[in-house]
């Protein structure tokens, strides 16, 4: 889509006036895991984020289904399917592209050194953002912005 188009598409369904959204936020996203305890060690250990519940998928017996403290009531969980061959991840049509979580420049910092202290491959982007992929492979971004803005820009 080239510059006209998407100013085209923006003036037809942007509006500055537009009514308070029906949703209260981000309840969690929930993506999967093939290792509980490499998972857990990855986004609690190197990213800061706290575990906060370990339960039984209700939807797959034998599943675990857990939780992270994202900040701001948010959560990201976590299933994992023990006996599905999952394969491995793939950014597909409807799937997932990348999670941005929002972060303050001292945890950006701290994080952006236990990830490269992990060996884990970090691109980093504009001074704000920290692109890399979680032990499965999900593609995540760190962004030191506060939360409704990108890269300066008011975005919600």
């Amino acid at each position: 889509m080239d510059d006209t188009a998407r100013q085209a598409l923006a003036g037809k369904h942007l509006h500055p006036d537009h009514p308070p959204s029906t949703a209260r936020g981000l309840h969690h996203m929930a993506l999967l895991s093939s290792d509980v305890e490499q998972t857990i060690a990855f986004y609690q250990g190197i990213l800061g984020f706290p575990l906060t519940e370990v339960m039984e998928n209700r939807d797959y017996p034998g599943s675990t289904h857990f939780f992270f403290d994202i900040g701001n009531g948010n959560g990201l969980a976590f299933f994992d399917f023990p006996g599905l061959d999952l394969g491995p991840y793939a950014e597909v049509l409807g799937g997932l592209h990348h999670v941005a979580i929002s972060i303050t420049r001292e945890n950006w910092e701290v994080a952006h050194a236990r990830l490269r202290e992990a060996g884990v491959e970090v691109l980093e982007e504009s001074g704000t953002s920290l692109y890399f992929r979680d032990p499965d492979g999900a593609r995540l971004e760190l962004l030191a912005e506060p939360l409704g803005t990108m890269y300066g820009v008011k975005v919600v």
